[in-house]
């Protein structure tokens, strides 16, 4: 079973990792940077399905329910906590 906990944390660190900064202080990413990195897509069986958890979480949002390669590519998803 896949500790979903366990993903968000690293789905944190990896956003902290690629993202940058926003005027708010906050660090967003862009959907298809996390997509494309090749650390994300080893660490990350279904990458989706971990933004959802960790969207309903409130720890991240971003627009839209799901994002796709491509299509969503500029997305920014951003960190909610610290």
């Amino acid at each position: 079973t896949m500790n979903v906990e366990h993903e968000i944390s690293l789905l944190v660190e990896e956003i902290r990792r690629l993202g940058t900064k926003n005027a708010d202080g906050r660090v967003s990413v862009k959907f298809g940077v996390l997509f494309a990195d090749e650390k994300c897509a080893n660490l990350f069986e279904a990458l989706v399905g971990t933004l959802k958890a960790a969207k309903r979480r409130k720890i991240v949002t971003y627009n839209g329910e799901l994002l796709l390669q491509g299509v969503h590519d500029n997305v920014d998803i951003l960190l909610l906590q610290d």
